[in-house]
């Protein structure tokens, strides 16, 4: 198949590398600079230095010359530019199906990646959906065994694309709940950041497991009332990202909560890491969600406050140890 992979940062370029093994990439990013640079040394030295881009992938700052001829298009910016993104295609009139693997809520309207698919593209286009799950760009590039979920409401898409995506080392499953796979994608961020806040303080595993259990109860409670499966939020892009997430030295929210336990401000540490860390801009729409919804979110509300009301990180897991005792509900 011919793909054109949209965004080219580390998990962009890590899926081009994965995925030119037995596809045709084009990899495109919207900086003619970095395009220039890439194809210049044959790394994406800004996002995935370590690896090189094989020479079969085609990397363009031209969406239109990303798209042609191609079978789909495989959206991976930041679901900051999502939205953006989708104008360009639709301006473009080159209709192709359509995948995106952006995670996190659009800060400025709270909705998810299906919610902004279905107001700017699918009047353009009807087959589109997720993919989703716990994956490391650095492993994916090495192509070391990766399992992912694609969802979409077209049990037929999602079939025949994961059918042409899935490979010994890649591992493609499919369901039909894009709302939980989102979510699960989505939240999990968040509750990353506490576990590494948890980890930097020097609170231990067992505080870590407690962190994620009820994380992934936060997660299931607004997914639940969002729409989305039960099933799902027990699976790769529920508990299985929630783990990852939380619990691998290559995470980068992870990274940004043991920076916070240091002490660091939320401009310093964005700095030093050089890459979009999501969870740090998902924290406010997903209390928001939880407020409007009237659930409570006491693990997101913590977050929020180290983030956005510079609450000490100590002071917020105090209150967070303080809470009235309950019984273990999800």
């Amino acid at each position: 198949m011919r793909i054109a992979i949209l965004g080219a940062g580390a998990w962009g370029s890590a899926l081009a590398i994965n995925l030119s093994s037995c596809h045709q990439v084009n990899l495109w990013t919207r900086d003619s600079h970095h395009a220039t640079e890439m194809i210049a040394t044959g790394i994406n030295q800004r996002y995935l230095p370590h690896y090189a881009l094989p020479k079969t992938i085609t990397v363009s700052a031209v969406l239109t010359d990303a798209l042609k001829e191609v079978d789909f298009a495989l959206v991976v910016v930041p679901i900051s530019g999502l939205r953006e993104t989708l104008r360009k295609i639709t301006v473009s009139r080159i209709k192709l199906p359509l995948l995106w693997g952006c995670k996190g809520f659009e800060s400025s309207t709270a909705k998810l990646p299906h919610q902004i698919i279905q107001e700017e593209y699918s009047g353009f286009v009807s087959q589109y959906g997720v993919l989703s799950g716990p994956s490391f760009a650095d492993e994916v590039a090495r192509n070391l065994p990766t399992a992912l979920t694609l969802a979409s409401k077209d049990p037929e898409f999602s079939k025949q694309m994961a059918a042409n995506l899935h490979s010994p080392k890649l591992r493609i499953y499919t369901s039909r709940d894009v709302i939980g796979v989102e979510i699960g994608g989505a939240i999990k961020n968040v509750i990353s950041i506490a576990a590494g806040i948890s980890d930097g303080l020097g609170f231990g595993n067992n505080a870590r497991a407690a962190l994620i259990t009820r994380g992934l109860s936060e997660i299931t409670r607004l997914g639940l009332k969002l729409g989305g499966d039960l099933k799902t939020f027990m699976g790769l892009t529920g508990v299985g990202d929630l783990i990852l997430t939380s619990t691998g030295q290559l995470s980068r929210n992870r990274q940004v909560g043991l920076m916070l336990a240091e002490g660091k401000s939320i401009d310093e540490i964005l700095t030093q890491l050089g890459h979009v860390a999501e969870g740090v801009h998902t924290t406010q729409s997903v209390l928001q969600l939880g407020r409007q919804l009237n659930i409570e979110m006491p693990i997101t509300q913590a977050v929020y406050s180290i983030l956005h009301e510079r609450v000490s990180p100590r002071s917020a897991v105090e209150v967070l140890l303080n809470r009235e005792q309950k019984t273990e509900v999800y």
